[in-house]
């Protein structure tokens, strides 16, 4: 049995197709084919059913996938921890990000971390926040910045920032001038207005929803949306009301911002850079989190 095909039987698991498999390992399909069925002859054993567009893991290919994977990630570790006992300086970051929050959070990181460490490689991965927990917890990112909660059970965590959020109005809407004033307002009162939320797989959607569903009520959902941005947009034309975080709402100066409400309970999300429970935490990792901890200013706090 060799090394490359763990990685291989690994790999195929995870695309379900040998052709995007060979793609991703960056070898013939025809290669990988016969590669996987070596093993499994002497192995002795079926690993994967064969479908016409896909393939299934067996049993037996459960099983050996979820060994083989602590054994490649305990090969990853083995070398991490011998680069960082000889003190390189070289290293690679793979870090996910949600689009959107990524995009407000991350410059004000990145550039600090790059001043400090410039030979350490960024390699960042966005994805929507479903896609992204599940890469996080398979250890194929090496830190990822989600929102709270999170069912993933594999996960660990510290806390970057937590921030309120906000319902935003069509400008002409009546409850829009409460902005202005500076007060909050009953989200029960909003029951009867059409909401846009984000499609499924990205934490905001159920967060809106659980939000209207503590008030009494089921949104009446007329818009989605993959976008925060393009959420907001259709707020500002008189489409409905969304909810919003306070880091990506748009300021006045903006020809297509809402009117942003605070709610009477003051509801808020919690971002995290997360990594897979127990996985060794490299230099390179470790100060990445410190600094994203000293500039995002929130006190260190971890969870998993």
């Amino acid at each position: 049995m060799e090394f490359r095909q763990l990685q291989y039987a690994i790999q195929i698991a995870a695309e379900k197709n040998f052709s995007r498999a060979a793609e991703k390992l960056h070898i013939a399909q025809p290669s990988l084919s016969q590669q996987l069925s070596k093993l499994e002859k002497e192995l002795g054993v079926l690993l994967f059913h064969r479908n016409t567009n896909s393939v299934e893991l067996t049993h037996a290919g459960s099983l050996f996938v979820e060994k083989a994977q602590q054994i490649v990630d305990m090969v990853g570790e083995i070398r991490q921890e011998m680069d960082d006992i000889s003190q390189l300086r070289k290293g690679r970051l793979i870090i996910g990000s949600m689009p959107i929050t990524g995009a407000h959070m991350l410059p004000s990181v990145l550039p600090v971390f790059r001043e400090r460490y410039p030979e350490i490689e960024i390699v960042l991965v966005e994805e929507t926040s479903a896609i992204l927990t599940q890469l996080t917890a398979e250890g194929r990112t090496d830190l990822s910045v989600l929102s709270l909660p999170q069912q993933e059970s594999a996960l660990e965590y510290d806390v970057l920032i937590e921030e309120e959020i906000r319902l935003a109005v069509p400008p002409g809407h009546p409850e829009a001038r409460s902005a202005d004033r500076g007060g909050t307002v009953d989200l029960a009162r909003f029951k009867d207005e059409p909401f846009i939320v984000l499609k499924k797989g990205q934490g905001l959607r159920q967060t809106a929803i659980d939000f209207c569903l503590h008030a009494g009520f089921s949104p009446r959902i007329v818009f989605e949306s993959s976008n925060i941005e393009t959420v907001q947009s259709l707020v500002a034309a008189g489409m409905g009301c969304a909810f919003v975080p306070a880091m990506v709402e748009r300021g006045k100066w903006s020809e297509l911002a809402p009117a942003y409400l605070s709610i009477d309970s003051r509801p808020t999300r919690t971002i995290v850079i997360a990594r897979r429970k127990g996985r060794y935490v490299s230099k390179a990792a470790e100060a990445f989190i410190a600094t994203a901890l000293e500039l995002l200013g929130k006190t260190p706090k971890t969870g998993g």
